[in-house]
């Protein structure tokens, strides 16, 4: 099998691409680096290579979760490509299903571990555009939480690990309350038209730790969707430590605000753009619909038992 590492020299704090060619030197396989110039060369590399190359191939994305998307786009519909990760961005949140980054570091565990049938969202927005998502789509309140994250993660202090934190405050001022209807499977599950956030996610992580899908298959052929109905800043600040750790769908402070289902497609139609953030890069629309598409890529993820042999 050939191995590509796509690697993204901008991701985390720049030294992750030190540390994988430093490793990447005592691993016994046929391997290639690809260097990312800018948004979307990913796909388009792993697209080309994947319509030239006939044999066995799986690609890394070495980066965060947005390089992840990049290159789980350009293996879509090549039976002969799978995908892993090298995890060196901010956040790291779609690794966080499988246990975490740890074990995706270890090169020899990534390289040999079985891949698998993955499902992917796809998204199309109000103007027609399709996107995809791998992990999460989430739109409302952590949307504008995680454009405002994009915008300081580099930033001291309020940067880094405290990123999400200062894009949760500045989402407080901004997108406490969201406007449109959304329909799940065809249910409209917030006939007022308002809510604080909304997410569909095939993982289970979003911002960097926040476990907004506890109970998320990235292989069921679903989306869990939850949505939660605007609430007062006093309440958001009780209840969002219990939201970070994956409690909300079982906490019964939750029950009058939380609303709670597993579909295969889901809805939102509105009258002025609300926030979209997908895999953490972020638009505005004023409608979507978000599907789940079922073993979309095939994914290798090492076991925790794979990682610990190899270690």
């Amino acid at each position: 099998m050939k191995h590509v590492f796509i690697l993204n020299p901008a991701s985390g704090k720049g030294d992750g691409a030190e540390k994988l060619k430093s490793g990447l030197l005592a691993l016994d396989c046929d391997y290639e680096v690809h260097e990312t110039t800018g948004h979307l060369d990913a796909t388009e590399f792993v697209r080309d290579y994947c319509k030239n190359y006939k044999g066995d191939v799986r690609f890394y994305a070495c980066g965060g979760d947005g390089t992840i998307k990049e290159v789980a786009d350009g293996i879509i519909g090549y039976k002969n490509a799978s995908m892993s990760v090298y995890p060196i961005g901010s956040g790291n949140d779609f690794v966080r299903y499988f246990g975490g980054a740890e074990s995706f570091l270890n090169l020899a565990a990534i390289t040999s571990a079985e891949d698998a049938p993955t499902d992917m969202i796809k998204i199309t927005l109000g103007d027609g555009r399709v996107e995809s998502s791998v992990n999460v789509a989430n739109f409302g309140f952590e949307a504008c939480a995680a454009n405002i994250m994009d915008k300081v993660r580099r930033k001291p202090i309020i940067g880094g690990k405290n990123s999400y934190t200062t894009g949760i405050i500045g989402a407080i001022f901004k997108a406490m309350k969201n406007h449109g209807k959304i329909y799940a499977d065809g249910e409209l599950i917030n006939p007022k038209g308002t809510f604080i956030l909304c997410t569909a996610a095939n993982g289970s992580f979003v911002g960097g730790g926040y476990k907004c899908a506890p109970r998320a298959s990235v292989n069921d052929g679903y989306l869990e969707v939850c949505m939660i109905r605007p609430v007062s800043i006093i309440t958001l600040a009780r209840l969002i430590g219990v939201y970070k750790v994956g409690g909300h769908l079982d906490d019964k402070r939750f029950q009058k605000y939380l609303v709670y289902r597993r579909v295969k497609k889901l809805e939102v139609k509105a009258d002025r753009p609300f926030p979209l953030a997908l895999d953490g890069e972020c638009f505005e629309t004023t409608s979507l619909v978000a599907e789940v598409v079922e073993g979309a890529i095939r994914f290798a993820a090492p076991s925790e038992k794979e990682a610990a042999i190899v270690k």
